[in-house]
């Protein structure tokens, strides 16, 4: 199998998670600088293993792709662990499944399943297990002739441990193993690839405190996680390592009671990569990068073969057009939930992303009903620019709560 065609087929994995991606190769860069200058050129950020970003559960994908300082429940593992410290059940878990592309195939799709116990008052543990699925995929070498069909998939497994660092704050370390087999081992001009490994972590921190607006009461909640920070990955020892999305993301919440059976919340999610953002490379006059020593001479930016450590730091200073293009690397996640009695949930939400670092923007609907131990989530994306993956599908998550039935019979 060709270089190329595995490079098209990772590239194009990224466009199927929906990931930033650039219209130039990234070997040589964002765009021209010219254009820069003027401030509407595509250069966006890429990284391996962009279904790490995905949400998961259809609550936070009804809600505008957020969930760092929303209330705790079992798919808090992939928004912030830190809430799980101040979950109101004993114990729960939860399973989510998400189509993929359900309008062009029928074999690609997320699966997600998270689940928590609480230690005690103090402290929490918890556990999720991410799937994705690129269904079937014919391989052919550099004449066309087949090498076989096979199913390209990636995964990640990760656990973590919260505690309450005093009444209204709280922690999390999580620890991340992320398996990424795209190629199947196939060979690329004469070298086997592998399969893509990383060990990565993620750092939390989640506050709550009950409030009174006038004489109405509610909940102000904070949270915010660095997430996916790990070693750079490769699918060949020859090929070059790229860096895991690494993930700030912050925001609040606050929640409103309404009456006794009424409250309504409403959230914000900010969002920036940890990674470099692709320089602007010099051009020679037939419009080709210039080479200088291992890599090509760099008209404006930093070189973006830096340290993990290196790359978060200089994440925030390092765009080619300067703070403008800083700012613009932020996405932003909206949504508003509206609980009655505890049993019925409507939501809705809206994601907004930079049209020069990805353009993603689209509205997100859905609902909820608690029976018992019973929550079944189903969430909707509608998108108002470029298509999207997840458009015209319906996810679906199922939450289970256990102790409630020990407090049923206690009653």
């Amino acid at each position: 199998m060709k270089l190329k065609t595995i490079t098209t087929t990772i590239v194009f994995i990224g466009l199927l998670f929906g990931a930033q991606f650039t219209a130039t190769a990234q070997g040589t860069g964002g765009a021209n600088y010219n254009q820069l200058l003027g401030q509407d050129a595509i250069n966006a950020i890429t990284t391996a293993v962009p279904f790490l970003l995905i949400a998961p559960d259809s609550r936070a994908g009804s809600m505008g792709d957020i969930g760092v300082s929303t209330s705790p429940d079992a798919n808090s593992q992939h928004w912030n662990a830190a809430k799980y410290a101040f979950i109101d059940h004993q114990m729960g878990f939860s399973v989510s499944y998400s189509p993929w592309l359900r309008n062009l195939v029928n074999d690609i799709s997320l699966a997600y399943l998270a689940g928590y116990y609480k230690i005690n008052d103090m402290s929490s543990v918890s556990a999720s297990l991410r799937y994705f699925s690129l269904g079937s995929i014919e391989f052919t070498d550099k004449f066309g002739v087949s090498q076989g069909s096979y199913k390209p998939n990636e995964f990640a497994i990760d656990a973590a441990y919260s505690r309450k660092l005093g009444e209204h704050l709280s922690g999390a370390v999580t620890l991340r193993y992320i398996n990424s087999n795209l190629t199947q081992g196939q060979n690329v001009n004469g070298q086997a690839t592998q399969v893509g490994q990383a060990i990565a972590s993620d750092v939390s921190v989640y506050y709550n405190n009950n409030i009174t607006i006038g004489k109405t009461k509610g909940k102000f909640a904070f949270g915010a996680s660095i997430s996916n920070i790990g070693n750079k990955i490769s699918y060949s020892e020859s090929l070059e390592r790229d860096f895991l999305p690494m993930n700030f993301r912050f925001g609040p919440s606050l929640t409103v009671d309404l009456d006794k059976y009424n409250k309504v919340t409403f959230a914000v999610d900010f969002n920036k990569l940890l990674v470099p953002t692709p320089p602007i490379y010099a051009l020679d006059t037939n419009g080709n990068p210039i080479p200088q020593g291992n890599s090509y001479k760099i008209e404006k930016g930093m070189d973006p073969n830096r340290s993990v450590g290196n790359a978060i730091f200089s994440s925030w200073y390092d765009a080619p057009g300067g703070m403008t293009e800083e700012l613009h690397e932020f996405n932003i996640g909206s949504g508003i939930e509206y609980v009655y009695d505890q049993k019925f949930f409507i939501r809705g939400g809206y994601f907004w992303e930079h049209a020069t670092k990805g353009n993603r923007k689209y509205f997100t609907l859905g609902a909820g009903l608690k029976y018992n131990v019973l929550d079944i989530d189903i969430s909707y994306l509608i998108p108002t620019t470029q298509r999207n993956p997840m458009e015209n599908t319906l996810r679906f998550t199922l939450l289970f709560n256990f102790d409630n039935i020990g407090e049923k019979e206690a009653k």
